[in-house]
């Protein structure tokens, strides 16, 4: 069965616990690039993994790894001040790639 990670901060990724994904706390960008690491090499079983975006910011050739591959998929959300538009700016390349153009405006 595929499963589904969430990386971030303690605050942020403990309410995904409840909701059956597995939560993987980190404290700073070292520790997620260790837990992204342990998660994309161990196992094949995640299909999605889901990243803080003040993380993902400091992540970003490891993250670039995974841009064109099916799994995992890695998905920047905000945290827990809000966005910082990483998360928006990465669905909007990935809809240029796979459309050709900007269908979702500025």
């Amino acid at each position: 069965m595929l499963k589904i990670a969430v990386i971030g901060g303690r605050e942020t990724v403990m309410g995904f616990k409840a909701l059956g994904l597995e939560a993987c706390p980190a404290a700073n960008a070292e520790e997620a690039s260790q837990i992204l690491r342990r998660l994309t090499r161990e196992s094949e079983d995640y299909a999605i993994i889901y990243i803080e975006e003040n993380l993902a910011a400091q992540l970003e050739r490891e993250i670039d790894r995974f841009k064109d591959s099916p799994k995992p998929a890695i998905i920047l959300i905000p945290g827990r001040d809000g966005s910082i538009g990483l998360g928006q700016n990465a669905l909007r390349s990935a809809v240029e790639r796979a459309v050709g153009t900007n269908i979702l405006g500025d």
